[in-house]
């Protein structure tokens, strides 16, 4: 089976304001020093949290869509097209849709803790698109009891998140798994960073702030003694434009 694991000592790692808030990053930039590079639609992949809370001040986005799911705790955001702050709370969620141009900032409240996760959704399009952007309140994410586990839905073919990123969809699984096959696509991969549990994947093991990737399968054997929780983003294997990844590296 092909599965790449990347464990938390692995992974680059940022902050902001002298360490104030801190980032582990399954994908980062080249300068941050990680092990895995942009693939796939995805390019930035950062786990952030403050333990004291802090912000970090208005900077620019443009092209691509970022999204931001609030893990722990709560966040304030302010961008230029709202030109002004909202809150959001743990199961939260957002999305910038950055197109020509838009400036943000976000506030992390001690204690909190966050996903920020960046994808490409043809920077050759959107560039010359409007930016715009939405909160979605975590009652709004369906959960489905699929027997062994609990699926909740962020977005998949663009519902509940309205997104740009085409054949991109976003899960959380949770549960005790037991042991139990996850079916997969042939042309996609998938990207899953464990957020609780130590499961076993394949026959390996990963635990807490590990991430791994699955690629090229037809299903994925799970197996946990204890509860787990998995955020995984499904995401074409073959992408038909060229990709920040590529633009940049």
């Amino acid at each position: 089976m092909a599965i790449e694991i990347y464990t938390r000592e692995e992974q680059a790692e940022g902050q902001f304001n002298g360490g104030a808030i801190l980032e582990k990053k399954p994908i980062g930039f080249p300068q941050d020093g990680g092990s895995l590079r942009p693939y796939s639609n995805l390019f930035y992949w950062a786990h952030a949290w403050s333990d004291e809370g802090s912000t970090i001040g208005e900077h620019p986005h443009q092209g691509f869509e970022i999204m931001s799911f609030v893990l722990t705790g709560k966040i304030e955001h302010y961008d230029s097209k709202l030109n002004g702050w909202k809150t959001l709370h743990a199961g939260d969620a957002q999305i910038i849709r950055s197109g020509n141009g838009i400036t943000h900032a976000e506030r992390l409240h001690a204690g909190s803790s966050i996903f920020q996760i960046w994808v490409d959704p043809d920077l050759g399009q959107t560039l010359s698109v409007p930016a715009s952007y939405d909160d979605y309140p975590a009652a709004g994410f369906p959960v489905l009891d699929e027997g062994e586990y609990d699926l909740k839905i962020y977005t998949e073919n663009k519902l509940p998140m309205d997104m740009v990123t085409e054949d991109l969809a976003i899960f959380k699984l949770t549960g005790k798994l037991e042991q139990f096959t996850l079916l997969l696509e042939l042309d996609m991969i998938y990207s899953v960073f464990v957020l609780k549990g130590s499961p076993g994947i394949g026959g390996q093991s990963v635990s807490i702030g590990d991430f791994f990737i699955v690629s090229g399968e037809e299903n994925l054997d799970l197996v946990s003694a204890l509860d787990a929780e998995l955020f995984m983003i499904k995401s074409p294997a073959s992408i038909p434009y060229k990709t920040y990844g590529e633009r940049y590296r």
